[in-house]
């Protein structure tokens, strides 16, 4: 007589899916028979107050600001309209190395150092010298050009 092919592990195994099945029908019942689907429409509004914080309260139209649409600007100003910034730079040579022929300046306005090759000196410069120059974009960032001693 042949052995039945069902094992009691497959059998266990069938039973759990099963009412894995039937657990998984009855949350969604559940959640059919409680859901809001189709509740009202005020319900769902957010209203941002003057903080810029979501709220479920309307705003008080007695604090309503009229904005006029020409006054709003959209985009970046175009260069002509900038005010123009002087090109000549103050700062201290903080290094240079005479053998290699380079160094950095340090700005006086912001600290920054910026890299300065012989190439783009007008006067002899040591450290610790005081020098106006220009800056203009390098390979590897902002150089310093045109260094004159104060």
């Amino acid at each position: 007589m042949g052995k039945s092919q069902q094992t009691f592990s497959k059998t266990e195994k069938e039973k759990k899916k099963l009412k894995k099945r039937k657990e998984k029908e009855l949350r969604k019942q559940e959640r059919k028979e409680n859901s809001n689907k189709g509740g009202n429409f005020e319900d769902m509004i957010a209203y941002v107050d003057a903080d810029g914080n979501l709220t479920d309260t309307p705003p008080d139209p007695s604090q309503k600001v009229e904005v006029d649409a020409e006054s709003i600007e959209i985009g970046t100003p175009k260069k002509e309209d900038l005010p123009e910034e002087d090109p000549q730079r103050t700062g201290k040579v903080s290094f240079f190395d005479h053998s290699k022929g380079f160094g950095f300046i340090i700005d006086a306005e912001n600290n920054e150092k910026y890299f300065v090759h012989v190439t783009g000196l007008i006067d002899e410069i040591n450290e610790n010298d005081k020098v106006t120059y220009e800056l203009e974009r390098g390979m590897k960032g902002m150089n310093a050009v045109r260094v004159k001693v104060i």
